[in-house]
């Protein structure tokens, strides 16, 4: 099935050609036909399905034709950078169409938004608090919505937009059309979904709470301390070109790219403090691998649509388990394939078997491979470890985690090594894996946990 045969206007058929689409995804196959019937629509579907097609195309055809200045559809999303990218998405399908798209989302100047608005538009692409200041400033009326869409209400929930959600419905008319698309869903998404939309059809392409198929997921087990290292050494004996990376908060985002940096590695961090115009930055010189890897907090774990990345890194596991869905829901996107690597501290353990349970099935624990411990000096390590620096004695740096080799105490199962490199204590010692007893030999797993037990 092309998507002519979904009932499409022959100018947004010959806008999804001219991306390069051919045949409709599961979700676009589901959801366009539903969406042009005029009934409500609850979908879940992980990212990276298409389903952001699978609401525009329609939406655009429902409108047809531009009418005044006021807009007939308002799509709601979590983040900036998905709003610009959903936005981007309706501006290059309605190119065919005289239908307007416009945009508006925190973090940049309101004065440009409201200049945009004010000449009028059909489709309204928003964050929910940037839309509420601009609707009590007058800049734009909800009164003649059409077509109401909730993208990542997930996301939106866990962001804390229930609230905003509610007053924005108080302001559209009582007769819309409602769209509701999340990956994951939960008992309050239901309970939104109950008020929200009225005998709406469900659409589920794909398990809830299951990541993407052709994503090989994988994890080390490591110490905190020396999780830079392994990655550090990970990137670059794998010759990874792109890589993103996921932290729990801003200020380690922000530290773990100037800790890659030192090790030669060209990285940026991208989170809620950083400016849009940063944020967009980072975001362009990654995609045209002007940097190797793009650290990250949850904010940028939906939305940002980076075509064929390959890699995928939980440095920190997220301590909510569906997070880890949609994290590595950014590799193995529309067909292609990726990889996703967790590494897992021994206080982490816990936060992994919550995500295999979640999953409901394995993912293994490879053996950590060899990989060098390096000593960039006492500002650089108090940078680090957020202390003040030791006072210098000429104490080398150890590996806390080894057996013992030549004299030196280690107490975790890695063994340091005795070779040279001068520099100072510039250089610190390899750690090889295995416990006291050996090295590991092979590939353990994280198993789901039964039913009952924490």
């Amino acid at each position: 099935m092309n998507f002519s045969d979904l009932g499409l206007r022959p100018e947004l058929v010959a806008a999804v050609t001219e991306k390069g689409y051919t045949e409709p995804t599961p979700i676009q196959l589901a959801a366009i036909p539903a969406v042009l019937s005029g009934r409500d629509v609850l979908a879940g579907a992980q990212t990276g399905t298409g389903k952001t097609a699978g609401f525009v195309l329609p939406v655009l055809q429902r409108l047809v034709a531009r009418e005044g200045r006021e807009p007939r559809a308002l799509i709601l999303t979590p983040t900036r950078e998905l709003a610009a990218q959903v936005a981007e998405s309706a501006q290059f399908y309605g190119k065919n169409t005289n239908l307007r798209t416009q945009v508006v989302f925190g973090g940049v100047s309101e004065r440009p938004q409201i200049d945009k608005l004010r000449n009028g538009c059909d489709i309204l692409v928003a964050t929910p608090g940037r839309l509420m200041d601009l609707v009590q400033q007058g800049a734009t009326s909800l009164g003649k919505v059409q077509v109401f869409v909730l993208d990542e209400a997930d996301r939106m929930l866990d962001m804390g937009f229930i609230h905003a959600i509610k007053r924005i419905r108080a302001l559209l008319p009582q007769q819309r059309q409602n769209l509701m698309f999340s990956a994951t869903y939960s008992d309050d998404i239901r309970d939104l979904a109950s008020k929200l939309l009225s005998n709406p059809q469900g659409i589920d392409v794909a398990p809830p709470n299951k990541t993407a198929d052709k994503v090989e997921q994988t994890a080390y087990r490591v110490p905190k301390d020396h999780k830079r290292h392994l990655l550090a050494h990970l990137i670059k004996e794998g010759n990874w070109h792109q890589v993103l990376i996921f932290t729990r908060t801003k200020h380690g985002a922000n530290r773990l790219a100037e800790q890659l940096g030192r090790y030669g590695i060209q990285s940026s961090a991208i989170h809620g403090n950083k400016s849009q115009g940063a944020r967009v930055r980072a975001l362009e010189d990654f995609k045209s691998n002007r940097i190797v890897a793009l650290v990250a907090t949850e904010v940028a774990a939906r939305g940002l649509d980076i075509k064929e990345l390959p890699f995928v890194v939980n440095y920190e596991l997220p301590n909510v388990p569906e997070d880890y869905v949609h994290r590595i829901g950014r590799t193995a996107r529309a067909g292609s394939t990726g990889q996703a690597i967790s590494l897992v501290s021994p206080d982490e353990v816990t936060y992994m078997r919550d995500i295999v349970r979640l999953l409901g099935k394995d993912i293994p624990a490879l053996p950590t491979p060899a990989f060098e411990i390096r000593d960039f000096g006492p500002a650089a390590a108090a940078a680090d470890e957020d202390r003040p620096p030791r006072p210098q004695g000429g104490h080398s740096r150890r590996s806390q985690s080894g057996g013992q080799s030549g004299g030196q105490r280690s107490s975790g199962g890695q063994q340091r090594s005795s070779g040279g490199g001068g520099g100072g204590g510039a250089r610190a010692p390899s750690v090889a894996p295995g416990r006291a007893t050996g090295p590991q030999s092979a590939t353990r797993s994280f198993k789901p946990r039964r039913s009952g037990g924490r």
